[in-house]
This record gives C-alpha cells, sequence and structure tokens, in this order.
C-alpha cells in the first residue's frame, strides 16, 4: 500500500474542493447572507488541512496501484463528506449538529436526496446553492469513477457493461487516456446542464431556481430549493422538462459521449439495457397512472402527470416530487420503490442496482427455465447479439446477493434503533439505491430519527453509491496484507 501517493491524492482533493465553498459565497453577497464567514472559514479550515496533508509527499511519484485505487475512491467520498459538513456546522440558519450536517453533506455528495431540513425556503441562498452545488460536483464524481476509473481497479457496473461485454460502448473506447476521458464526461455534463437550467429558466423558475434544480436533475440527486420540491412551481411545463432530463441522465454517459463524437442517435435503441430501461419506466408509468384514476386518487390527466413524473422521479432514484405519493394506494408507493431497486443505467449518475445488472439477472432466471425442459442444450446469454461471459454472470449474481444481504442487515439495525418496519424499509431502501423520499417517520424529513439511524443510513448511501464491493474490500484483512 503506497500511503504517500494515497496522503498526496487525498490533499489534492481537499484543496480543490475547498473551491467549492466560493460559489456560494459569492451568492451569498450577493443576496445579503449575514452569516458567510461560515463558508469563509470552511473555506480556510479545508484547505489549510489539504496543504498539510500533500506537502510532506508532493514530490512522491509512485504509481498508483488497484489496492490504493480502492482506498482513495472511499475517500473520495467519506473525506468530503466530512469536510463537506462544515458549512452545515458553522452556519447559524440552519443550526445543526455533526451528525445531522454529516448525513446532509453525504446525502448531497452521493445524490441521494434525503434531508434533515425543514422550512427550506426560509433558508439562506447561499446555504440552498452550496446543497444543490454538493450533488452537482458529486454527479460528476460519479461519472468520472464509474466509467474512468472502476474499470481500471475491475469494479463497478461499467467493468460489467463496458469491460467485460461486446457492443457499441466497448468498441468505441471513450479516449485511450482518463484525464482526456474525464474532460469530455465534464463537457457533456456540462452541457447538459445548462441546457437543462436554461430550459428551466424559459418554462418560468427564476434564473436561481432553473440553475439549482439543473444541478440536482442532471445529477439525479432531488435536492430543492423549496419545501415542495418541483410541485412549488405547480407547471406541467416544468414537470415535463424535468422527466426529460431525468431520463437523459439515467441513461449510460459513454453512450451520450459515442452520440457527441459521431454525431448519431440510433445506437440508443440498440443498446440492450437502454431498451430495457425504458420498457421498465414505461410500464410502471402505465400501472401507475391506471391505479390513480381507478382509485380515484386524481382526476385522468393528473393521474398521467403525476404518475409519470414520479415513476421516473424514483425509478432513475432521482427523488423529485410533485405530490406526496407516500399518501398514494400502498400497493402503488411500495411498487415505485421496488423499482428504484432497478436504478438507472450503469455509469449515468442514478442509484440502485443498475439496469443491466437487473437485465441479465432476468435472463439469467429464463435460461435456467429453458434448461429444465432441455437439460443438455447449451444456452448463452445474450446482449444484443453478443453473448455474455459466464463471469460476468457470476459476478452479478455475488453483487445481487451481497445487495440483498447487506440490505438486511441494515433494515435490522434500523429496526434495533426504535424505527417501525415502513420507516426502517423504506429509509434503508431510499439511502441504499441513493434515492431519498421515504415513508412512514420520513416521509417529510429525516430530521426526527435517532442519531444512530442517520449514521447507519449514511453508511448505507455510501454503500449505495460505491456499488458495495468497493467499500466492503476494505473490510477484509487480506486487502491490509503486504
Amino acid at each position: 500500500m503506497h500511503f504517500s501517493v494515497i496522503l498526496r491524492i487525498l490533499g489534492l482533493l481537499l484543496m480543490l474542493f475547498s473551491l467549492s465553498m466560493l460559489p456560494p459565497l459569492f451568492i451569498g453577497w450577493i443576496y445579503n447572507d449575514s452569516h458567510l464567514e461560515a463558508f469563509g472559514y470552511a473555506f480556510v479550515i479545508t484547505l489549510v488541512t489539504g496543504f498539510l496533508i500533500w506537502a510532506p509527499v508532493f514530490r512522491v511519484r509512485q504509481e498508483l496501484r488497484t489496492r490504493d485505487g480502492f482506498l482513495v475512491t472511499v475517500l473520495f467520498w467519506a473525506v468530503l463528506s466530512g469536510f463537506g459538513a462544515l458549512p452545515f456546522m458553522l452556519h447559524e440558519h440552519p443550526a445543526i449538529n455533526v451528525v445531522d450536517a454529516v448525513f446532509e453533506s453525504m446525502s448531497g455528495l452521493t445524490t441521494t436526496g434525503a434531508t434533515i431540513l425543514t422550512n427550506i425556503d426560509e433558508l439562506p441562498k447561499s446555504i440552498l446553492f452550496y446543497r444543490q452545488q454538493l450533488q452537482w460536483l458529486g454527479g460528476m464524481g460519479i461519472i468520472v469513477l464509474a466509467v474512468a476509473v472502476l474499470p481500471m481497479l475491475g469494479i463497478g457496473g461499467m467493468q460489467l457493461y463496458r469491460a467485460e461485454t461486446p457492443g457499441p460502448v466497448k468498441d468505441a473506447k471513450l479516449t485511450p487516456r482518463i484525464t482526456e476521458t474525464a474532460k469530455a464526461l465534464w463537457y457533456i455534463y456540462l452541457s447538459l446542464t445548462v441546457t437543462c437550467a436554461l430550459a428551466y429558466w424559459a418554462a418560468g423558475m427564476d434564473l436561481f431556481d432553473a440553475v439549482g434544480h439543473s444541478f440536482s436533475t442532471i445529477a439525479i440527486g432531488g435536492f430543492s430549493t423549496h419545501d415542495d420540491s418541483i410541485g412549488y412551481f405547480n407547471s406541467p411545463l416544468i414537470d415535463a422538462i424535468a422527466v426529460v432530463f431525468m431520463l437523459i441522465a439515467g441513461i449510460n454517459f459513454s453512450l451520450h459521449f459515442f452520440a457527441w463524437r459521431h454525431r448519431q442517435l440510433g445506437h440508443y435503441f440498440k443498446d440492450p439495457e437502454v431498451q430495457a430501461y425504458f420498457i421498465i419506466l414505461g410500464g410502471v408509468s402505465l400501472i401507475a397512472m391506471l391505479v390513480l384514476s381507478v382509485t380515484g386518487t386524481y382526476s385522468l390527466g393528473k393521474s398521467v402527470q403525476y404518475g409519470v413524473f414520479e415513476v421516473v422521479s424514483i425509478a432513475t432514484t432521482t427523488g423529485f416530487s410533485t405530490s406526496n405519493f407516500s399518501v398514494w394506494p400502498t400497493f402503488l408507493a411500495y411498487l415505485l420503490f421496488l423499482t428504484s431497486f432497478a436504478g438507472a443505467c450503469a455509469g449515468s449518475t442514478g442509484g440502485g442496482m443498475k439496469v443491466i445488472r437487473v437485465l441479465l439477472i432476468y435472463r439469467q432466471a429464463i435460461r435456467e427455465v429453458t434448461r429444465l425442459l432441455h437439460p443438455n442444450a447449451i444456452i448463452p446469454i445474450k446482449l444484443g447479439r453478443k453473448a455474455v461471459p459466464d463471469r460476468v454472470g457470476e459476478a452479478v449474481w455475488g453483487f445481487f446477493s451481497a445487495y440483498v444481504f447487506i440490505f438486511i442487515l441494515l433494515f435490522l439495525a434500523l429496526i434495533a434503533t426504535g424505527l417501525d418496519l415502513p420507516t426502517a424499509f423504506s429509509t434503508v431502501a431510499s439511502c441504499m439505491n441513493n434515492l431519498g423520499p421515504a415513508l412512514g417517520d420520513a416521509s417529510l424529513t429525516y430530521a426526527e430519527l435517532p442519531d444512530s439511524s442517520k449514521w447507519i443510513l449514511s453508511f448505507a448511501m455510501l454503500l449505495g453509491r460505491l456499488e458495495i464491493f468497493t467499500l466492503l474490500v476494505l473490510f477484509t484483512p487480506m486487502f491490509w496484507r503486504r
């Protein structure tokens, strides 16, 4: 383990992250925030700490090994979430404790969208902007991690889809160098954000809300500058814009790169994961519209508007809301939560297990049923016209087993802290899938949950964002052996 290399990277990350305190400082100055020193102190503390970590090892030029990469990846979110909590702790409004500040920061950077804050409309603009910015930065970090870093370490959803599986993504490698890949992804991510902000602005949002909501939409985060989320605007046009950009952000960013580089869109329709993604969203949306209409929850028009929006928002793990789906028919509320387990596509800013894994599990199940009828048949699993190696299938089942096992453990741990069954189930599902909204006592905010529950859920957010194995490998004795 090259700790000097790890410390050099960590120090650089902290110094770069300190710069994220400056835009909220500027926003607060524009809107006459009287407590701007919180961001000033946070900037200095983060910058100085990063410098003190980096300075003793800045001359080190050793290569980063695979094990070093695992540790750096985990530290990226864990350490930055800790320092990202400083403005929440130092600002007088809101006045929150360490647990709540870390929870809010972790939720932002992992693009979960769960919040402990109340009366969001009354918060200073600097804090509101900072929350949205956290999600935007976290979303970009996820994309670079999933598309550029994790395949190098041999882990993650993209390892299954791009490194192991033939198809348009692998055949059209992004760029030969990771720095070029990251730069290309930044261009796409920034372009989508600007386009989304302009669309929101043209639809009636003011500039501050348009920029803030574009941050959380493209990051599939779900934080809002209002207590009523997107429902605050009461605009079918804004709802439609949000749905379109949530759908786009939930698609593999490698496919967006391919479209940008080659100026064509046909590969989207040929991609098996994208096909499954839209089939899931379309099917669940149809069910939601029918249930809401038949039960008289809304009129037919509102059933279509609210049903489609909430399905796309929950299934892509964004977490925006236009209505309180926790009071919908119980069947529908739980169906939405189960849909979030599939989540968005691999290589997107979305959470969940990823559609590609669900698709492969489904096709493996079909193969096993077919084998009962034809025991001697050789039946390959295919994505498109290409066979999927058995090693990929084993990795998918291993991930699924670990996901379910850890979900059960965290679910029991939350019950042990005193939560009721609906609250425990929905909060651990929401945080592991990086979704945000929940049922029961957390339907409006996570503020009333015990501190022990918040620590567990913060851990669940990190587990979900790092695709479980990236974090779990650090707890194995073999990882630390020389």
